[in-house]
């Protein structure tokens, strides 16, 4: 028997903050679509245009050597097998120099956690890529790479961040969230616990960085862990107003070890259900991203009318979400016509959200093709 969730809508809309009681009624609840006006009402408090953004970065995996097994990641090698990477600086710099080509405004860097990479291997990584490029963005690692550092170099998280940030870091991505409930975390990977997960972000917040936080839903988690995952978010936003925005996504399981055991995935509507819940619920971080290239372009149209303000990445290069399975692909065209027939007006950003105009380059116009086809996918 499911309650009338009116009260709870009327709640939220009236700017009152939802309890975890009112967030569990919500994703319980089958009446989807009146979360979703709610949620698109709110969305367009929080970000009163009809803008919706999308960013231009690439996603380089520095490493996939990872001393860490997770059962839902189809991308690491274990330390010493015979196809475990690291690239170079100058394979590095080449990626970067086509990501500046095609428009894009910064990279997203993320490896295996390595068990020989001290933090001076970092800082050195961050102060080369930072001289030779001063003002693209270098939006790196996540808690579980801070976490892999600390543990080898023996420094504190905010010891750690400071450094890196004083080595050119401007941002950290919210990967390895998962769920933020050790009973699910636990089962499924040895990386860092939830305790661990939200130290690292009140560490980066607390040095002046800001950060995104993510869930990866599907996993063998109950609606009970995905609130109280929701509900650890908002309390640090609350401490540390770092986060610029908040990424759910479902599990990709193709070829993957976890994959083989879960039976039942959630689907499009639970996807949609928990964008509009996030963007409900977290009434302090200001931005909620589509997921379109775990979804579909399709899906991640349709967020955008369930409180989503923002398509994510046009990523000219992913490794791990496809290496799960996720085999979508986009250009800027594409996602711009997207965000164009859902009655939204496309525009690029950076990682913190600030606009970015290329005026020489006609980005609508179905017979210009000055822009190179982006073979895309997603991530932070």
């Amino acid at each position: 028997m499911h309650t009338d969730i009116q009260p709870i809508l009327d709640k939220a809309i009236a700017g009152e903050r939802l309890t975890s009681e009112d967030c569990t009624e919500l994703l319980e609840s089958k009446d989807f679509v009146r979360i979703g006006v709610a949620a698109h009402e709110i969305r367009m408090r929080h970000n009163p245009t009809d803008v919706v953004t999308y960013i231009i970065d690439r996603n380089i995996n520095y490493t996939n050597v990872c001393n860490v097994v997770c059962t839902f990641c189809a991308f690491y090698r274990r330390p010493g097998k015979p196809d475990t990477y690291v690239h170079s600086i100058e394979e590095i710099e080449k990626r970067i120099d086509e990501t500046i080509e095609l428009g894009g405004t910064g990279v997203l860097m993320q490896g295996g956690l390595h068990p020989d990479f001290n933090i001076e291997w970092y800082e050195d990584l961050l102060r080369t890529l930072h001289a030779k490029y001063p003002k693209f963005q270098l939006h790196c690692f996540s808690p579980p790479e801070i976490h892999n550092i600390h543990l080898i170099s023996g420094l504190d998280y905010e010891t750690v961040m400071q450094r890196l940030k004083d080595a050119g870091l401007n941002s950290l991505p919210g990967g390895g969230g998962e769920i933020l409930d050790d009973e699910v975390r636990k089962r499924v990977s040895t990386k860092c616990n939830t305790q661990e997960w939200l130290d690292v972000m009140r560490a980066v917040h607390k040095v002046g960085l800001r950060s995104t936080a993510t869930m990866m839903f599907g996993i063998g988690d109950r609606i009970e862990h995905r609130v109280r995952h929701l509900q650890r978010v908002r309390d640090v936003q609350d401490e540390t107003g770092g986060f610029t925005a908040f990424i759910p996504w479902t599990f990709q399981r193709e070829n993957t070890a976890l994959g083989r055991k879960i039976t039942e995935e959630p689907t499009g509507i639970d996807y949609l259900q928990m964008v509009a819940v996030s963007r409900l619920f977290l009434d302090n971080v200001q931005h909620i991203q589509a997921s379109w290239l775990t979804q579909g372009l399709k899906l991640g149209q349709t967020a955008l009318r369930f409180g989503a303000d923002d398509m994510g990445s046009i990523m000219i290069e992913e490794n791990v979400v496809s290496a799960a399975g996720a085999h979508v692909e986009a250009n800027e065209r594409d996602l711009r016509y997207q965000i164009r027939e859902a009655g939204f007006t496309p525009q690029q950003r950076d990682i913190l959200y600030r606009y970015i105009d290329r005026p020489d380059v006609d980005l609508d116009s179905s017979d210009s093709m000055k822009l190179k086809e982006l073979s895309v996918a997603f991530a932070d």
